[in-house]
């Protein structure tokens, strides 16, 4: 009877330690990881987002990607900007594009892209980034999200690329907007190389400097691939945070599959094999590559069991770039405000949140990462920014996919002369609205019923057409966005509603 007893009283401690681990682990801040890629379109890869299969969902292989989404919550109608800069402003500060007005993208101090245009001028816009800390002029500042979720515990580590401000100003390094590590991110948009035997440097094909990714010396002159070198990077330092006892916020922003176009040597052959052409092999084992970097951390957060207590947020910056595979059934590409150059994937894993396999429609713009983020992380931030913070929290949604939002709009805002057209646009419910700033001529779309954008309906349904312009009009104002300046008249481009 006494050995029964005892055993009795050893039962009872192992599972009170045990619902007191349970609770620990329960009250403990969950990893962060935002997992950010560049330039992938709505259907690079072998998840469909659209309703059904397509052929490039055929062409690639993603499997880690199918299994986040096997495990999470699969957004299809996520938005980003059309070019990166603005949509990576946009997720650090919760403001959309025309607020903060870092409407392109940025790399030279106080220098535009764009060229010259005869019939039009684009406005001054913030082309030196963002800042955090000093007023510097052509910048935009905010508190931004890294910085809050510091200061509520977490260590914030910035892997890849960056793309935050120019050079010479402080948003050109991570470490002056709340990261408190930067691996590999600086001011340019795009890697010299991806190989590490060309110490991934342009300088080998007469590029210059001013794209050398900084801070993999260690790689320079091996055999490895610039997505998986910041792989390893990446998964070290949650290693170091686990050991430290540090809920840690990770943003792995990829360059890939940004230019320059260079093999992945691992999956190239396999692609030629299936019978794509050389570029198409080239393209589909970089985002095999990327791919593969989402599974190897998946698997290091599992191997140290931090899987349970992980988000991982899957994103892409925009569409894809206009010189590889079109995302049909969508129009356009990177740049344009067309479904192919703004609609993303996006994939939530949440554990204990969010339904395993399950599939969302409600539509969402990259600043809603701003507040999902810091919802997600317990951080109240009402009383600590000074911006405006026009992102929404769509968690609800994760909670609930069967919530529906059709009031809501969304703005783009492209006011320059860079690679395409000027042009405003704004989404509400199935409707979409495109302003061409150069012509003052209206778009109308429904999305619903034309996912391709082939039939104007701006002469059919003139009242829904006013409404939204007057919609997106009231938004341009309000934050005083920058409209170009027609050089027939010298005079700013009217706003949607007064346009003749």
């Amino acid at each position: 009877m006494k050995t029964r007893h005892v055993l009795s009283i050893i039962q009872f401690f192992v599972v009170l330690l045990a619902s007191m681990s349970g609770l620990a682990q329960e009250n403990q801040k969950p990893n962060i990881i935002l997992f950010y890629v560049d330039d992938m379109g709505w259907q690079d890869c072998s998840e469909p987002f659209h309703t059904e299969e397509t052929q490039l969902n055929k062409n690639y292989h993603t499997p880690h990607m199918e299994q986040l989404a096997k495990e999470g919550m699969k957004f299809t109608q996520a938005y980003a900007c059309a070019v990166c800069s603005p949509s990576r402003i946009s997720l650090m500060t919760g403001m959309n594009a025309a607020r903060h007005q870092v409407t392109n993208w940025t790399l030279r101090k106080n220098k535009s892209p764009d060229p010259q245009n005869k019939n039009i001028i684009p406005p001054q816009w913030n082309m030196n980034g963002m800042t955090q800390g000093e007023d510097i002029p052509l910048t935009t500042k905010a508190i931004t999200l890294p910085q809050l979720l510091n200061e509520s515990g977490y260590r914030t580590i910035h892997v890849g690329k960056a793309h935050f401000g120019a050079i010479g100003t402080p948003g050109e390094n991570p470490l002056n907007l709340g990261f408190d590590v930067n691996i590999a991110g600086h001011a340019a948009g795009g890697p010299g190389s991806y190989l590490g035997e060309h110490n991934f440097s342009a300088i080998w094909r007469d590029g210059g400097h001013i794209w050398d990714v900084p801070g993999l010396d260690k790689y320079h002159g091996q055999d490895i691939f610039l997505s998986e070198a910041l792989t390893i990077e990446a998964n070290r330092e949650i290693n170091k945070a686990m050991e430290d006892k540090k809920p840690f916020y990770l943003y792995l922003s990829h360059y890939a599959i940004h230019a320059p176009w260079e093999k992945d040597k691992r999956y190239y052959e396999k692609y030629l094999d299936k019978g794509l052409s050389e570029f198409e092999a080239i393209y589909a084992s970089m985002i095999e590559g990327m791919d593969r970097s989402l599974g190897d951390i998946m698997e290091n957060l599992k191997q140290h069991g931090l899987w349970d207590n992980t988000i991982i947020i899957f994103m892409s910056d925009n569409g894809q770039h206009r010189n590889v595979p079109l995302n049909k059934p969508l129009r356009g590409h990177k740049l344009l405000p067309y479904e192919g150059g703004i609609r993303v994937p996006l994939i939530v894993y949440w554990p204990g949140q969010v339904e395993a396999g399950s599939v969302n429609s409600q539509y969402v713009m990259v600043e809603d990462l701003y507040p999902t983020i810091l919802q997600m992380a317990g951080v109240d931030y009402s009383k600590r920014v000074s911006q405006e913070v026009d992102g929404i929290s769509f968690v609800p949604y994760l909670e609930d996919p069967k919530l529906r939002d059709e009031d809501r709009p969304l703005f783009w805002h492209f006011p320059h002369t860079y690679d395409q057209f000027p042009y405003s646009a704004v989404r509400k419910g199935d409707w979409k609205l495109i302003y061409r700033h150069l012509d003052q001529s209206l778009e109308l779309y429904n999305l619903r019923m034309d996912l391709s954008e082939t039939r104007n309906l701006a002469v059919e349904e003139m009242k829904i057409k006013e409404e939204l312009a007057a919609l997106l009009s009231n938004h341009l104002r309000e934050v005083k966005a920058g409209m170009p300046v027609l050089t027939k008249n010298n005079k700013p481009v009217p706003y949607p509603d007064e346009a003749e």
